[in-house]
């Protein structure tokens, strides 16, 4: 796979209809780890024949403790996607949280993410929509997925090309639900849906300073977004997820990623059958 522009326009083509992948480490730790990851899931992209999009943070900037690790900062972290770009051929996604990242986010990620928090931001919205990139809008927590109509409604004004994300639904204090039925509903609003099975299983500000989760849901909710029709499916990959320095509860063993993603295709290939 390629990063051109007409590439990623065939990558967005196709997530109307075939199912694709959002994959990688919460935050960018290290040169090095980013590299390891996005060669790996390249591997599996061109063996599994499928769309594979490397997902990293340069900046988490909502962390649940003043200490919490937030990653190497937007010049570096572009560096560092970049180099991925260029060594793996994998298109990037990558969240902003100010409207003045995404101009300079854009020139070197594929898709922009606005995170859930902040999928109300008038102002990010617009601002990622106007650079032209593919636009991820995540669900938040707090909505309903009817309500993603009018936050499309902002992007669609300026651009397109989006996708929307389905991460869990707050369900009492430090827990998530996720709601199947979104799937379908905000596929009505015509553009692909995606279910992210790693934030969705996660228990926010959980362990106090930083967020749980139950890593050993992920499979089962993989399964149930794609047999619920999910476009796409968003996990959060790490080499040693209990070592992370963010989302380790709910990040999947990038080991047993290959498995799990040969399986979703197969429930794929038998609701096609």
């Amino acid at each position: 796979m390629t990063t051109n522009p007409d590439a990623m326009k065939d990558v967005f083509e196709s997530s109307k209809h075939e199912l694709f992948f959002i994959l990688g480490p919460c935050v960018m730790e290290s040169r090095d780890m980013s590299l390891h990851v996005a060669r790996s899931l390249a591997g599996m992209a061109q063996s599994l024949g499928v769309n594979i999009v490397f997902k990293s943070s340069f900046d988490k900037a909502n962390r649940s403790s003043i200490q919490g690790f937030r990653g190497p900062g937007l010049k570096q972290g572009l560096e560092w996607l970049q180099e991925v770009k260029s060594r793996t051929g994998l298109p990037l996604i990558s969240d902003i949280h100010t409207p003045q990242q995404a101009d300079e986010v854009a020139r070197v990620v594929d898709v922009i993410q606005i995170p859930a928090l902040l999928c109300r931001q008038t102002d990010l919205i617009l601002a990622a929509a106007a650079t032209g990139r593919i636009v991820n809008i995540k669900k938040g927590q707090f909505m309903a997925p009817w309500d993603m109509a009018g936050v499309v409604e902002k992007a669609a004004s300026q651009n397109s090309r989006l996708w929307i994300t389905e991460r869990g639904t707050t369900f009492g204090y430090n827990n998530l639900v996720v709601d199947f039925k979104s799937i379908p509903i905000m596929s009505g609003l015509g553009f692909p849906v995606i279910l992210d099975a790693t934030h969705s299983v996660q228990l926010p500000g959980g362990l106090k300073t930083s967020s749980g989760g139950q890593r050993r849901f992920v499979p089962a909710l993989a399964r149930a977004g794609v047999a619920a029709g999910a476009q796409g499916i968003f996990m959060e990959v790490h080499p040693h997820p209990d070592q992370a320095l963010c989302d380790g509860p709910n990040s999947w063993p990038l080991d047993d990623t290959f498995a799990l993603l040969k399986n979703l295709l197969q429930i794929r290939d038998a609701l096609h059958a």
